[in-house]
């Protein structure tokens, strides 16, 4: 795939020598320890790949992780990637007690949202005293290592403490948030079998209050092993709600945590339970392309480190940052984004719309709080271009030093946006990776140029390559994207799925030994930087939200006037992605306005407004492999305009012919 000539090798960054970063000290660390001569990133990173034992143990100590028993072996470099190695064995720690390391007074938390004025804010020391009474109320309920606590639940304060207490006790924390319907929620939750759930009385967003209260009933009768659900009043006063229709052991946040206190009225001391690195800290979720979501189980070691890796590393994070990621509690930036306070940085949290009251609100936060790295999503920057802000004209941002950007590919235009009309002399940072690894294969570093439309390189430690169909790495075209090596933040195993199938199945099917993680890319032979081009599964992406299109079938295939469905994404050529869903009827019904009107709604209820199709429209055959499976990426292709060629898999290949040149999908 060629690149269009004006985004070739365009520099819109250089890094200042002169400046001392995180990642230079590492390097020279690094050579100083192991006798070498790393002048590079380049070099540094070909270190981090062939060595990746003592890389990650080099890790290990620069960031000072905090635990009571060191390791025995870091990892066994004879086992393969595909055979998960175990990491740092021997070893005990507790992924709450490195994120409390600091007991001070700078401000741990700023919290704001949407319909309301005050910033709320906790320092470090009240954090630790509020996970301490957390803690202390899960542990009165009977919650214990290894039990499942999750939320549904906006991006707010108690969120956040909620998962500090639960990984305090060696509980394991998962979430979603208030926007996923029931379905969605049901899908995920019900495989792991929660005890405790925080959630809402209802959200504000786009100007409007939408009760949540429903939606948590449903949600709260379809978990059977559920012994408690913790209300917080997020927008109407205690006193206007009744939650007594929950059952279960229903309860408000305040009672929740009088629970907890000693009979004097006391916070019991804060104890961190000491448990294995490969101890479970979240389970995460694939995005259902395939049946049920899979739970992915990211341990508490894994995660810490990695993050750690690209916080402090990657992104030269220090005490004096304050990161704001746009994010909710559903995506794995969110899990990300709170590690952040292992480095003693401030995380600012925020809940609602980001163009509600003007789409100025985070530029705001972002000049009153004095933010230093603003996260967000591609789209986002996008639609500010489309509406004209200009932030650099109307805000200071003058503690700003870097965005990053993820959830879809960084269009080259967004990069002029930004460097034209947001500021001059700060690092855009594209980031890629994924819920599958809760982290980044590649992205930001202070120590390479950014080039228009490009991430600026791998990160450390991460083997990726681009390959083809047989399995050579490729350059300067389209290529899975791979990568060759273990790292410590690959999933410990998947919940339910004890012979580890679905897990192989999910990342080692395509090449032998060698982890595909399911995305297209292009590494350049000239800089080094890598193009993202898209899912190369039947993962839908619109807006940048991540979805499989079996959470559509779910609900499109229980009409009755449906007898077969297909979803697939559709790509202009500026990298937008819309969906489309093809419809096949049952004989004697009409793919009319009603139908589709009334699919629309159900969707939109059921899932949310982000999983609504762009065009939803009447076909005459659904396309099968001969073991039974819908074809997506064939068809995707075919609506882009190429030719399926090889059709020896399908049961009925002349049905793909049904969507050539089809006049609804023209123009886009």
């Amino acid at each position: 795939m060629d690149r269009a000539q004006d985004t070739v090798d365009v520099v819109m960054w250089r890094p200042d020598s002169r400046k001392k970063t995180k990642i230079e000290e590492f390097r020279q660390k690094v050579n100083c320890e192991h006798h070498l001569n790393l002048e590079n990133y380049a070099e540094l990173w070909q270190w981090s790949v062939n060595h990746y034992d003592d890389f990650w143990e080099a890790v290990w100590k620069f960031t000072d992780i905090v635990y009571s028993e060191p390791y025995e072996k870091v990892v066994d470099t004879n086992i393969n990637i595909s055979d998960i190695p175990e990491w740092f064995a021997g070893s005990q720690l507790n992924y709450a007690e490195n994120m409390l390391r600091y007991d001070d007074n700078k401000v741990a938390i700023y919290a704001a949202a949407e319909g309301k004025e005050e910033v709320e804010k906790l320092t470090f020391h009240e954090l630790r005293q509020t996970v301490a009474q957390y803690a202390a109320a899960l542990k009165k309920i009977g919650v214990k290592k290894g039990d499942r606590v999750v939320g549904y639940i906006p991006n707010c304060v108690v969120a956040a403490v909620a998962v500090i207490a639960t990984a305090s006790i060696g509980a394991i924390w998962s979430s979603t948030s208030p926007d996923f319907g029931v379905s969605g929620v049901l899908d995920r939750f019900t495989q792991i079998k929660p005890k405790v759930i925080f959630s809402v009385d209802g959200v504000v967003y786009n100007g409007k209050s939408h009760n949540h209260l429903d939606k948590l009933k449903q949600v709260v009768q379809g978990l059977p092993d559920l012994e408690k659900a913790v209300v917080i009043p997020y927008v109407n006063k205690k006193n206007n709600l009744d939650i007594s229709i929950f059952q279960k052991g229903s309860v408000f946040l305040d009672d929740f945590l009088d629970s907890g206190l000693t009979e004097d009225g006391q916070v019991p001391p804060l104890e961190f339970l000491q448990l294995p690195f490969n101890h479970p800290l979240y389970i995460m979720y694939s995005s259902g392309t395939t049946g049920p979501p899979k739970c992915m189980v990211h341990s508490a070691g894994g995660t810490l480190i990695k993050h750690l890796e690209e916080h402090v590393l990657q992104g030269c994070m220090t005490r004096d940052d304050i990161l704001m990621y746009y994010t909710t509690t559903g995506w794995m930036m969110y899990n990300w984004m709170l590690t952040a306070l292992a480095v003693g940085s401030t995380i600012v949290l925020y809940d609602g719309s980001p163009l509600v009251p003007t789409p100025d609100v985070l530029w705001d936060l972002i000049d009153q709080l004095g933010v230093t790295i603003l996260g967000t999503g591609a789209k986002w920057l996008s639609v500010l271009e489309d509406k004209g802000v200009h932030p650099a004209e109307t805000h200071s941002l003058k503690t700003l030093n870097c965005i990053l950007s993820t959830g879809s590919p960084l269009k080259p235009t967004s990069f002029e946006y930004v460097y034209k009309h947001v500021k001059k002399d700060i690092i855009l940072g594209s980031i890629t990776g994924g819920t599958d690894i809760i982290g980044c294969f590649a992205g930001e570093s202070w120590m390479l140029p950014v080039y228009k439309g490009e991430i600026q390189g791998p990160f450390l430690g991460m083997a990726i390559e681009s390959w083809d169909d047989s399995g050579k790495a490729i350059y300067d075209e389209s290529g899975e994207l791979v990568c060759t090596k273990p790292f410590p933040s690959m999933p410990t195993h998947f919940w339910n799925d004890s012979e580890g199938t679905k897990y192989h199945k999910a990342y080692f099917n395509k090449y032998e030994g060698v982890w595909a993680h399911g995305d297209f890319c292009l590494i350049s032979s000239r800089t080094g930087g890598i193009l993202m081009l898209g899912r190369s599964d039947g993962t839908l992406n619109p807006n940048g939200v991540r979805f499989g299109s079996a959470e559509l079938y779910n609900i499109v295939e229980s009409f009755k006037e449906i007898q077969d469905s297909l979803a697939v994404p559709q790509n202009n050529k500026n990298g937008d992605e819309r969906v489309v869903l093809f419809l096949k009827m049952e004989s004697d019904y009409e793919c009319n306005d009603e139908l589709v009107k009334s699919l629309k709604s159900t969707i939109r209820t059921r899932l949310s407004a982000r999983h609504v199709p762009a065009i939803i429209r009447k076909i005459d055959d659904i396309p099968y492999t001969i073991s039974g499976k819908k074809v997506e990426v064939a068809v995707k292709r075919v609506i882009s305009g190429e030719d399926v060629k090889v059709r020896g898999a399908f049961s009925n290949p002349d049905s793909l012919d049904l969507y050539c040149n089809l006049p609804e999908l023209q123009g886009y």
